[in-house]
């Protein structure tokens, strides 16, 4: 490979980086990410369902979120198995990137690197949603240890300490699951490298540009956030 290409993976890494930093870290340019302010959200939700006893639609909503983390877990599997059959048909791709005159190909072994590469993406979103689907799991069996609404009367401070478990376990599976699907977001973007490291580098900028409009520019912030402008939150 070419030291355009690895200076178009190093940009694809630090793009990574920020972006995982801007939307979990501090606010950026005084305005939270759409993740941030969803985590407000679940502590409300969390500590609202001690105002009631029964809990069904709590369990409905982990049961959902349980069901669409192990959805993205399976679908990291079949695209690691489909990268294990791109390099099973190396020999057709060669032919067939070698007629290209768009393409920048770099030959048999760089194009196998590049798949590997793919791979190592799509394993690391597997275990994240993985990770994620089992934290998802102990939030719901700690969410079952939340006091019902007479026990709550007679001790609050326990009952929050309590709910503010459930809440950080429920925070922390959702960050695995952002972060398992940030890397299949950025998978697209890696995508363009089989065409050339400037591709590279242009469908990565692409796809972090769309990212970072939808945490903090989209339509979907703006309502979220209409609720909180009387706090002076932004």
């Amino acid at each position: 490979m070419s030291t355009l290409d690895y200076i178009a993976l190093a940009y694809f890494a630090f793009l990574w980086v920020s972006y995982s930093w801007l939307t979990s870290g501090e606010p950026f340019l005084s305005r939270r990410s759409l993740n941030q302010a969803m985590a407000e959200h679940r502590r409300r939700w969390i500590y609202n369902s001690l105002s009631r006893d029964l809990k069904m639609i709590d369990t409905q909503i982990m049961a959902g979120l349980q069901n669409g983390t192990a959805f993205f877990a399976s679908t990291s599997i079949f695209a690691i198995g489909g990268c294990f059959a791109l390099l099973g048909a190396t020999d057709q791709v060669d032919a067939v990137f070698r007629d290209l005159a768009f393409v920048n190909y770099s030959g048999r072994a760089a194009f196998e690197a590049k798949v590997v590469g793919l791979t190592a993406l799509f394993g690391y979103s597997f275990f994240k949603f993985g990770w994620s689907y089992r934290l998802f799991n102990y939030c719901t069996i700690l969410f079952g240890s939340l006091p019902m609404m007479g026990e709550t009367a007679l001790d609050r401070a326990s009952a929050e300490r309590t709910a503010e478990k459930v809440f950080r376990m429920n925070v922390i599976a959702a960050r695995h699951f952002n972060a398992g699907l940030r890397t299949i977001f950025l998978s697209i973007g890696y995508l363009g490298w089989f065409i050339g490291p400037t591709m590279f580098m242009a469908s990565t900028s692409f796809v972090i540009i769309v990212l970072l409009r939808r945490q903090f520019f989209s339509e979907a912030r703006k309502a979220l956030m209409e609720q909180d402008e009387t706090t002076g939150k932004r």
